[in-house]
C-alpha cells in the first residue's frame, strides 16, 4: 500500500525536513509526499483505487502506535491500494473534509507547527510499518 503524505505548506530545508526524509527512507512501503500551497492548490487525485483519506486534525484520535500499526495492516490487508495522510494549512480542516475522511488522528491536544507535524508522522509511518514486519517494539507487552 502506497503511503502518501499531503501536506499544506512547504517543509524546505531544515532539520525537520531531514526527520522527514530520514524516515520516508527507512519506510519500507513505497511512499510518496505531496507539498501543496498553504491555501488553495488542487488536492491530486488518488495514486491508486481503492483508497483511504486520514487527516491530522485537532478532533482526530489520539491512537497508540501498535492501534495505528493495527489500523493501517487491516487497511493494507482489506485491498487498499493507497493511504492518503493529509496535513492541512493553519487553520486545518473543515466540517465537510473531516466528514469525508476515513480517520482522523491527532498527536495528543497540543497545537504542532505543521513541519514537526509531518516529522512525527514520518517517523509513525516507519514505526507502524517496522510493527507489521515484526520487528521488535520496545514499547509492547
Amino acid at each position: 500500500m502506497l503511503l502518501h503524505i499531503i501536506a499544506r505548506g512547504k517543509i524546505g530545508r531544515s532539520a525537520e525536513a531531514e526527520l522527514v526524509d530520514r524516515y520516508c527512507k527507512r519506510v519500507s512501503w513505497p511512499t510518496r509526499i505531496t507539498e501543496l500551497p498553504d491555501t488553495g492548490g488542487k488536492i491530486p487525485a488518488p495514486s491508486a483505487s481503492p483508497h483511504v483519506t486520514v487527516l491530522l486534525d485537532e478532533k482526530g484520535k489520539q491512537l497508540t502506535s501498535m492501534e495505528f500499526a493495527e489500523i493501517l495492516g487491516r487497511w493494507r490487508d482489506n485491498g487498499m491500494r493507497e493511504c492518503r495522510l493529509m496535513i492541512g494549512a493553519a487553520d486545518g480542516f473543515d466540517d465537510e473534509e473531516r466528514a469525508n475522511a476515513d480517520l482522523l488522528i491527532a498527536f495528543g491536544r497540543m497545537t504542532w507547527p505543521h513541519m514537526m507535524a509531518r516529522a512525527m508522522l514520518a517517523e509513525q509511518l516507519w514505526r507502524a510499518t517496522s510493527i507489521l514486519a515484526n520487528h521488535p517494539y520496545h514499547r509492547e507487552g
